[in-house]
């Protein structure tokens, strides 16, 4: 099936370079379609080289000339709303005329499974559909393809919103488009690209990773699959380089082959619309990426900048729905963490969340009142991109926190008057104490604020709020839109906090260790593996050899508890510049025993104490395998620990130190060129095969956190 695949994707990729007898033009051009008022309206299609073609609509006279490949492109000025209209473009041999055409509002709407979701599933499907006929609204349904190179035409055309239309096209999609419609008078032309069950990166354009710090691993797989794979093309058939790509492996000679995979459904689905001119975007989808946490916000932030960079506007609407609660088994966190990596997205310019805690189905993943959900992402783009501002379309979030005593005054934004739907106290609201074990609180509304207390919990530490994939909560603001879940905790030296600021004056002060490095690592560093920007860099402050080198991590989770590790040993170097993080530029590659260390940690399972033998660094910029070190005991080939063994090509990086008498992992920082997705960790990983955490990419589940590098000089 794998070899078939390549086979059709050559056809279509060799077919883009085929001699056009004809003007022909892509079908997002068709009768019965929506142009794009008030903007530049890119028009383009392919002809014979050199072929001049003509252009007319409306009172608009165009010509463009056909380019060496074949192809012309060519755009109408900004025209106001109307219809309908008819185009003609003309070439040497043939003329296309379009039929029955409007201008009007353009929306891309994309996602998985519940924008795929069709109005005959939705809530009363037959009096929806029997109500369907609006001539002023039309449907492009984008068929479900992927490719692995970026195709320039898709197999749909334009239809009329009917009865006979709507009933499998996308129910989201639609009943927003209804809103904008019936809301501003206008033609509306709804995209529907979605596909069920996919993930986000399928969706997103190279260049997207590529503006994501902690996304770049990815854009330089695919940057590297994609050439080689063209390189494959391009090879004559029968060539010496054609038969050595055909005997290599499958999986080297086409570089994606599902639809879970990087860029392919954005190649097949997206790629052939660009550049049309579009309003903005709805996207539904988030799903098939729980788990990721935080991480998924990077990857909102790719796919977000792809498509604006793409479509050639970078302040294209961008509005997208927040999950709605279900049951997706064990792991009751993984929901509320992509709720918050939603939640964050919003800190993106031109974006705006439709929030569904309230209207979902914990026992289906597909909640049927599409209908609501439609309007909520309508009431974003009315107020935001429309201009009415009288229209309220934010749900409460989190705006900030208090304590007073043994209570927490939780404060919301975008809400004037809280209140609950069904008029009771609010619910779901957790509050923890010193031994961060959060327990239900008491909850009371004063205006935009909550008031939280429980017996029993005189120091707040934490609070959280709808933090369960079941929290179908009753809070609400003045328009009836549901509040957000989120987690805060208190950083400073209450609670647990004070222990951390007393073992760093004992090390500084008593000790005689002076800061040499600070960074935050659980934060993108840099673009790429060079020169790492420490937040505080002393190195020319040290004078005089080293005596002892030492290390301090501190990482804050999201819920407010802190875990640290406080590494000394002798040194096993004399360089400054090789005791930091080993990136490339630093030249540093050790894998070694080390001597006299001592461990201070509140991390459980970490053996604290001071020993004269049995700890070991693994540091180098560069790749690294399971292959054990010969000279570190107690490793295995098997997996990821204590004596892998570092290569000598890639970039992946490494900065470990073990107590492999223990067995123990003391703390790891891997792939720090990632940001958010690099491997972080204090302690043995929570993974049979990963001890050191490689490949975990967890950084971004922490709220913030600290790396100090120390010595003492003599």
């Amino acid at each position: 099936m794998k070899v078939k695949y390549i086979s059709a994707v050559c056809m279509v990729f060799l077919g883009l370079s085929a001699v056009h007898a004809n003007v022909t033009m892509p079908n997002i051009f068709s009768s019965n379609m929506v142009l794009q008022r008030e903007k530049d309206v890119p028009v383009w299609g392919w002809a014979s080289p050199g072929e001049k073609v003509s252009l007319k609509f409306r009172e608009q006279n165009l010509e463009a000339t056909a380019d060496a490949s074949g192809k012309w492109q060519t755009k109408f000025a900004p025209m106001s709303a109307g219809g309908p209209f008819k185009m003609e473009v003309r070439g040497k041999s043939n003329t296309l005329v379009f039929e029955n055409v409007l201008v009007g509002e353009v929306w891309l709407c994309s996602g998985q499974s519940n924008m795929q979701w069709p109005v005959k599933k939705a809530l009363n499907p037959e009096n929806e559909i029997a109500n369907a006929g609006h001539p002023e609204i039309r449907l492009f349904a984008v068929p479900r393809l992927m490719s692995n190179l970026p195709q320039t035409n898709v197999n749909a055309q334009w239809q009329v919103c009917s009865p006979q239309t709507i009933g499998e096209f996308s129910a989201t999609a639609y009943f927003f488009g209804r809103e904008i419609s019936e809301t501003l008078n206008v033609p509306v032309g709804l995209i529907n690209a979605s596909w069920d069950s996919t993930r986000i990166c399928p969706w997103t354009p190279p260049t997207g990773y590529q503006t994501v710090p902690a996304l770049r691993k990815i854009a330089q797989i695919v940057n590297d699959k994609i050439t080689k794979y063209q390189k494959f093309l391009n090879a004559s058939y029968g060539s010496a380089s054609y038969k050595q790509a055909k005997t290599e492996n499958i999986s080297e000679i086409l570089p994606f082959d599902n639809n879970e995979s990087p860029t392919v459904l954005y190649n097949a689905m997206i790629h052939p619309l660009v550049p049309l001119a579009i309003r903005g975007t709805i996207w539904y989808q988030g799903e098939a990426n729980r788990g990721e946490g935080m991480l998924y916000f990077n990857k909102m932030q790719a796919l977000i900048n792809g498509w604006r960079s793409v479509f050639r506007n970078d302040e294209m609407p961008f509005y997208f729905v927040q999950l709605a609660p279900n049951y997706y088994g064990k792991n009751t966190e993984a929901l509320a963490e992509i709720w918050e990596a939603q939640t964050a997205a919003l800190s993106i310019h031109n974006t705006g969340m439709a929030v569904t805690m309230d209207i979902g189905d914990i026992h289906d993943i597909h909640p049927r009142n599409k209908q609501e959900v439609g309007r909520r992402l309508a009431l974003q783009a009315l107020n935001k991109t429309y201009g009415q501002k009288n229209i309220i379309c934010d749900s409460p979030l989190f705006d900030g926190l208090k304590i007073e005593k043994n209570k927490a005054v939780v404060t919301f934004k975008n809400a004037a008057e809280l209140k609950t739907r069904d008029g009771k106290t609010p619910d779901w609201f957790e509050i923890c104490g010193e031994d961060m074990i959060y327990r239900k609180a008491d909850a009371a509304i004063e205006k935009n604020k909550v008031v939280l207390s429980a017996n029993g919990i005189e120091k707040i530490c934490s609070v959280r709020f709808a933090w369960h994939q079941l929290a179908e909560h009753n809070l609400i603001n003045e328009a009836g839109l549901p509040a957000s879940a989120f987690r805060t905790g208190i950083q400073s030296v209450t609670c647990k906090f004070q222990e951390q600021e007393e073992i760093l004056n004992k090390i500084c002060k008593n000790e005689g260790f002076k800061p040499v490095l600070e960074l935050d690592p659980t934060r993108p560093l840099m673009a790429g593996n060079v020169k790492i920007v420490y937040t505080s860099d002393r190195r020319n402050e040290i004078n005089g050899s080293i005596n002892r080198i030492a290390y301090y991590l501190e990482l804050i989770k999201l819920d407010g508890a802190t875990e640290y590790i406080f590494v000394a040993m002798d040194p096993f170097t004399q360089d400054i510049n090789k005791i930091g993080i080993p990136d490339l530029d630093s030249n540093a590659k050790f894998q070694q025993k080390i001597s006299n260390m001592e461990v201070i940690s509140n991390v459980p399972g970490i053996k604290n104490g001071t020993f004269p033998e049995g700890g070991n660094i693994a540091f180098w910029g560069t790749d690294y395998g399971q292959n054990s070190a010969t000279d570190i005991p107690e490793s295995a080939n098997a997996i990821y620990s204590y004596g892998d063994a570092p290569t000598s090509s890639g970039d992946y990086g490494s900065m470990q130190i073990h107590n492999y008498k223990e067995k123990q992992t003391l703390f790891a920082y891997n792939n720090w060129k990632s940001g958010s997705a690099a491997d972080l960790g204090i302690g043995n990983a929570p993974s049979v095969r990963q001890k050191d955490w490689t490949y975990l990419q967890n950084a971004g589940k922490y709220a913030g956190g600290k790396l100090l590098v120390l010595v003492k000089t003599q």
